[in-house]
């Protein structure tokens, strides 16, 4: 386990710039958010400069206004229009083949649902959502590349709950959590590292920030209600042995001496295990298990309505009978570059 940085907190750097300071400020890993300033296509010089300063990696897809300059986080899975949803899929399908190129190799793709657009029935909307990250989850399999879902306040699918419906549905081995700490304490769902127990087979992601009960509001570590400790005997409970990245993009005025106090903060619960990430033995290096769509994954944790837990992939199932949405058999052709940008 290892504390990174989201990009997004440093929205007014450069972000060969970014990274050079989340570096040196001794974070292991460096969580990228594609954004208007913050391009990370192509990846190759990236990909060096993240080894050479021994940082691991996740590419997270919660950008404003990067697809439509003027409707927040639009358009999404949910969209009435199918045109709209696919422009999102593209979008996350191109973060996707730059996470599982040979060079980058990032830990995950993080994305979320999105908010209601229309006053379609909640049946239709997560048909809508299972149907897009099916879709994901079988481009990111031929990738080798695994999906962290993040359940967002104030968003469709907001809390475990609502994940764990979401989860038995696609019922695909390369769709897994993202858990922001945060998140659970504006929702109530306490302790988190209940939580984190719960979902540890499938926690491939975490975010960090203060919060408090009833707020979507990501704080300064020390002005929320977050019981850090609990965080943290949580994680090393589950063995989680990814990222822990902070998440105050509303911050970036003062990104430098954020990234500094937020490191200092939570090393007091990290220790010397802070930063210097482990580098990469493969994608899933440095405590992450190994991931394949063929060997399969573990059940999902109970829940109280005892909805079934997904089945693994059957066992006769080979890497090459699964087929991307471009319909080849072992790689997929990235997506034609830019058809998601706004105005495209």
């Amino acid at each position: 386990m290892f504390l990174g940085y989201n990009t997004n907190g440093f929205a007014h750097h450069r972000l060969d710039d970014a990274v050079e300071i989340i570096a040196e400020l001794g974070y292991g890993g460096v969580a990228l958010t594609p954004d208007v300033h913050h391009p990370i296509l192509p990846t190759n010089a990236l990909a060096h400069r993240l080894r050479d300063r021994r940082l691991r990696s996740v590419i997270e897809t919660g950008a404003r206004f990067l697809l439509d300059p003027r409707r927040k986080h639009r358009p999404t899975l949910l969209s009435p229009d199918p045109a709209e949803r696919d422009r999102r899929l593209v979008f996350l399908e191109d973060c996707i083949a730059s996470a599982g190129r040979g060079d980058l190799e990032a830990d995950c793709v993080g994305f979320w649902s999105g908010t209601p657009e229309d006053a379609a029935p909640p049946a239709e909307l997560l048909s809508r959502l299972v149907e897009g990250c099916k879709r994901l989850a079988d481009f990111a399999a031929v990738n080798d590349v695994r999906l962290a879902f993040e359940p967002e306040p104030g968003m469709f699918i907001d809390t475990l709950d609502k994940f764990a419906e979401l989860h038995a549905e696609v019922n695909h081995p390369a769709f897994g959590l993202t858990v922001d700490v945060g998140h659970l304490v504006c929702n109530g769902e306490l302790p988190v590292s209940k939580h984190l127990a719960a979902w540890k087979d499938w926690l491939w992601n975490v975010h960090i920030e203060d919060m408090r009960a009833g707020v979507h509001d990501h704080l300064m570590f020390g002005e929320g209600e977050v019981d850090f400790a609990d965080v943290f005997a949580g994680l090393r409970a589950a063995g989680y042995g990814g990222g822990v990245y902070v998440e105050l993009s509303r911050h970036s005025h003062d990104a430098v001496n954020t990234a500094r106090k937020a490191k200092a903060f939570l090393d007091r619960f990290l220790g010397e295990r802070g930063g210097g990430g482990p580098p990469a033995t493969g994608r899933r290096g440095g405590g992450l298990p190994p991931f394949s769509p063929v060997w399969g994954a573990p059940p999902p944790p109970a829940r109280q309505d005892t909805t079934p837990s997904p089945a693994a992939p059957a066992s006769g199932t080979s890497r090459s009978a699964r087929r991307c949405p471009a319909g080849c058999p072992r790689t997929c052709p990235r997506p034609a570059r830019g058809r998601w940008r706004s105005g495209r």
